[in-house]
């Protein structure tokens, strides 16, 4: 199962100078977007935003969430991570 640790993050596309980004897609046609930095709901000791992602859209219709997930952790993104990769397609 993935988790925080196998993302890789990269300047992210629409705030190159404030913020980065990692995406991940799993088996079942979801994935996770993973941004931090200026821009994104995040704070000192939450720094991470997380979006769903279906077929590499944004998901907004899961069990897990209707939004982007912010004010979250390392140990938080692994468990959406790990929530994501049990959805049903």
């Amino acid at each position: 199962m993935k988790n925080f640790k196998d993302l890789v993050f990269k300047n992210h596309p629409a705030a190159p100078h404030f913020s980065t980004q990692a995406e991940m897609k799993f088996d079942n046609n979801y994935g996770v977007s993973v941004i931090t930095g200026q821009g994104a709901y995040t704070s000192e000791s939450s720094p991470y935003e997380i979006a769903i992602t279906y077929k590499g859209e944004l998901c907004y219709s899961t069990d897990i969430t209707d939004d982007v997930i912010g004010y979250q952790n390392e140990g938080d993104v692994s468990d959406v991570m790990k929530r994501v990769q049990e959805l049903k397609e």
